[in-house]
């Protein structure tokens, strides 16, 4: 059996993934698991929040499934406090204050809540912007998942199209500062930069 520990849920994070999911992540008191050290564990979906009845505060019992992904086991329900209060699951974005829906177009109730904001909710499309650039898609040396985050709050990238002007648009028009002249960025790495995504406009 995969090893357990306990430790404390500090709080639940609710995070905004490129498609819309609201991923609730439970940061917890670090602890070592299996010879990890655990500080993040999935709650999968608020239905998952409730069967725990998961609540922040509470001592939690973690393993690491297949020993791999931490997971909470149960809650030590016993040890809770008094004036501990039932989580609410949001029902706007975090992140842009969209409403955030469970889909049941179908007849069945999606497991996940998603936000309805679709390109105007900054999470979805910086998530999907660092999917673009990634290993299993593009493929882009040198353009992370902090430097795409970067490049959008710097206006220099709103779109998967944009990547490929960056080096056209580069110093001029309304990006008046050079990428060169930017924290974190120098000559060399600018021209590699460019290379890179040069070398991927076939794929």
């Amino acid at each position: 059996p995969p090893e357990q520990a306990q430790t404390v849920l500090e709080r639940i994070d609710i995070q905004v993934g490129r498609t819309g999911t609201l991923a609730p992540v439970a940061k917890l008191k670090p602890v070592t698991v299996g010879g990890v050290v655990v500080q993040n564990a999935t709650l999968h979906n608020e239905d998952e929040i409730a069967r725990l009845d998961a609540r922040e505060g509470d001592a939690v019992i973690v393993q690491r499934a297949g020993d791999v992904i931490p997971q909470i086991v149960r809650v030590l329900k016993e040890k809770r406090d008094a004036d501990s209060a039932p989580f609410v699951f949001p029902d706007h974005c975090p992140v842009c204050g969209s409403e955030a829906v469970r889909d049941a177009s179908d007849g069945n109730v999606d497991a996940r809540r998603r936000c309805t904001g679709g390109m105007s909710c900054k999470a979805q499309v910086v998530e999907g912007l660092q999917h673009f650039v990634s290993r299993n898609a593009f493929d882009i040396d040198g353009l992370g998942e902090k430097q795409v985050e970067a490049f959008y709050e710097w206006g220099l990238i709103k779109t998967p199209a944009d990547i490929f002007r960056l080096a056209e648009h580069d110093g001029r028009e309304g990006n008046l500062t050079p990428l060169k002249a930017r924290e974190g960025w120098g000559s060399q790495s600018v021209t590699k930069l460019f290379a890179a995504i040069d070398a991927r406009r076939t794929i």
